[in-house]
């Protein structure tokens, strides 16, 4: 495996380290606005706000939804980076490529499925009471 680090950026340490990380993950971000899967997660992120705002459910239920919420945006910028990394390396069709592809997919859909469900235990307190 070659390393190119002529051209890499010098290591840093301490708040400089710290300040580059955010920098590389305001990156991360900038780029990932550019899917559409991320603007409507990011639409119904706030729908879902919204509804458990109205709802005036727990708090453990408000902090289950952030933490859902957030791990739905990390893994959409994973499976952003697996399509990033097989475009680049398998610019033709392959198996292989569509697995990959696919498997990034499904965790994302998975996250999904879980926002809904807590959604739809909130509903069910709220409906409950």
């Amino acid at each position: 495996m070659t390393h190119h680090t002529e051209n890499a950026p010098p290591k840093q340490a301490g708040l400089a380290h710290f300040w580059s990380a955010a920098g590389y993950s305001a990156g991360g971000l900038i780029r990932l606005a550019k899917e559409a899967a991320f603007r409507h997660e990011v639409l119904a992120g706030a729908g879902l706000l919204v509804a458990y705002g109205v709802m005036n459910v727990a708090a453990a239920i408000r902090l289950s939804a952030a933490v859902l919420f957030l791990l739905l945006i990390a893994m959409e910028a994973v499976n952003t980076a697996i399509e990033e990394i097989i475009d680049r390396i398998s610019p033709e069709v392959s198996a292989t490529g569509k697995h990959a592809k696919d498997l990034g997919s499904l965790a994302v859909f998975c996250l999904i499925l879980a926002n809904s469900m807590l959604l739809v235990y909130a509903l069910s307190v709220h409906l409950a009471t």
